[in-house]
């Protein structure tokens, strides 16, 4: 199948019908065909519920292969499919709903709590999700009507996302099938999988990165995807051992949870034909890739993604190609160029990174003039600051809002960030900006210790100013038990300040 041309049901036709497709902890195991069969059945169900072609859904359910497979059902039947973080509290569920203006939520069957209170308030339908024994398997009910049955097309939303809104409002992402088959197919390419591969999914499904590579591109390639309730560390060996994983993905902050227990156990977790690690979201530290390769025995594949690309941009190629620490690999999907003032940047030279492709999004459901900010010359603008070296290789510095500007100094504190997580006591950094009188901004670090580590502030600023120049050291080092992750895991950058009191 051409990437990009066809609808998500088209993409799941692949698989041989006897082959595992969605498997879970403790639950009986849903194949190709079976799955195959429902989406082929679904948009008459789901007609039948009052839910029909081109309306909006949101989902507010637990993790796990049922929130996967209502992803796949709706989607299937021409529905845009809103998932939504189950925790998210009243204030957040009713700027969602009314940005979205959903026809109607799904909730699982038996759910109280403020999902619940929030869409009766808003006088929305709720259907009530029954999970089955299969995994992913589940029933409908609750609403009562018709609506008008009809396959999805390559151009129909298939998706909405909003963008994480760490430094404004958060904008409506609307995702095609045709988006998101062109990412499911690159990733695919890129990962060579095939009908032999489980993917271990401990990605959140309400977020890009474990709705495309976790779940679309593997059961594009014929192969079976193993959906736990949520990532738990504890319980990661055991998942990887009964799913018999050959790779999973996940953001840094989980492989490095990931990690932690490795080492506390002595080993590498669970005993799976692992094949691959990938990892997303974020920035791999590279004292991490190499730790992880380590304890693994296995390839640690880097990427570059985002929502309104469809997850993929770039990523480093599986051996035997070159695999760079540090970067996201060459363009594996989109094209991919770096801008500068008066033009395109040549070879080592920074500036604004812009994508064009099949996968990325033409528009935000905005207002016109943040697409109008949004795009130059058809060309999407990320927003952040790379290079690409002479192999073709990007390299991200950072984000363009999150550039500290000490003095006129232009500093990307993710290159701080790999200096202070190069030192054998320190388990998470992240590196931000505090108020400065005189000079705008100055640099200040969050740092955890591993454990038993008794490293202080002075120990670690000695070490950064051995590795960096005299302007890019942190003047405050705090040594935190925890930093603030957002819902899917990320590290957050923006807000730290004020979180920690320093700002």
């Amino acid at each position: 199948m051409k990437p990009g041309t066809h609808t998500i049901g088209a993409l799941l036709r692949g698989g041989a019908t006897d082959r595992a497709a969605l498997r879970a902890p403790g639950r009986a195991t849903l194949t190709h065909g079976a799955l195959q069969s429902w989406l082929d059945e679904s948009p008459e169900q789901i007609a039948a519920l009052g839910v029909g072609h081109g309306d909006t859904v949101a989902l507010v359910l637990p993790p796990g292969p049922a929130l996967a497979t209502a992803f796949l059902v709706l989607a299937n039947a021409g529905v845009a499919v809103a998932p939504l973080n189950p925790d998210y509290q009243r204030a957040e569920l009713e700027f969602y709903f009314d940005d979205l203006q959903p026809g109607a939520v799904v909730l699982a069957r038996g759910a109280t709590g403020p999902a619940t209170d929030t869409a009766a308030a808003h006088g929305l339908p709720i259907l009530e999700l029954l999970e089955g024994e299969q995994a992913g398997r589940f029933s409908l009910g609750g609403a009562a009507g018709a609506a008008r049955a009809s396959p999805a097309r390559p151009e129909d939303v298939a998706l909405l996302l909003h963008t994480s809104g760490t430094t404004a409002r958060p904008k409506l992402v609307p995702l095609t099938h045709a988006n998101l088959t062109a990412s499911a197919g690159n990733i695919m390419t890129t990962l060579a999988l095939s009908a032999s591969d489980c993917c271990l999914n401990v990605m959140p499904l309400f977020h890009i990165h474990g709705l495309v590579a976790g779940l679309l591109a593997p059961l594009g390639a014929g192969g079976a995807v193993y959906c736990p309730p949520g990532f738990n560390a504890l319980k990661f060996a055991a998942w990887l051992q009964d799913a018999q994983a050959t790779w999973y993905t996940a953001v840094p902050t989980m492989h490095q949870a990931v990690l932690a227990r490795a080492q506390r156990q002595q080993g590498a977790p669970g005993d799976a034909p692992l094949r691959l690690i990938r990892s997303s979201s974020a920035s791999l530290p590279p004292a991490v890739m190499r730790e992880l390769e380590a304890s693994f025995g296995v390839p640690v594949i880097e990427s570059y993604g985002m929502t309104e690309a469809s997850h993929q941009m770039a990523s480093n190629p599986l051996p035997p190609a070159a695999r760079k620490p540090g970067s996201v690999g060459p363009a594996a999907g989109p094209e991919i160029r770096v801008r500068r003032e008066g033009g395109w940047a040549g070879v080592d030279q920074e500036g604004e990174i812009v994508i064009r492709g099949a996968n990325v999004i033409s528009a935000y459901r905005a207002a016109e003039a943040v697409n109008a900010a949004a795009f130059v010359d058809g060309w999407f603008r990320t927003g952040d600051q790379g290079y690409f070296d002479a192999d073709g290789y990007l390299f991200i510095t950072g984000r363009l809002k999150e550039l500290i500007n000490r003095g006129g100094e232009k500093i990307s504190p993710r290159e701080v960030d790999d200096v202070l997580l190069e030192h054998p006591d320190v388990a998470q950094a992240v590196t931000f900006a505090i108020p400065h009188p005189k000079l705008g901004e100055e640099v200040a670090a969050a740092v955890v210790l591993k454990q038993g580590a008794t490293l202080d502030e002075s120990e670690l600023r000695a070490f950064a100013r051995e590795r960096l120049a005299g302007f890019k050291v942190p003047r405050r080092v705090v040594l935190v038990a925890e930093i603030p992750k957002g819902p899917t895991g990320k590290l957050q950058r923006i807000g730290l300040a004020q979180a920690l009191g320093l700002s």
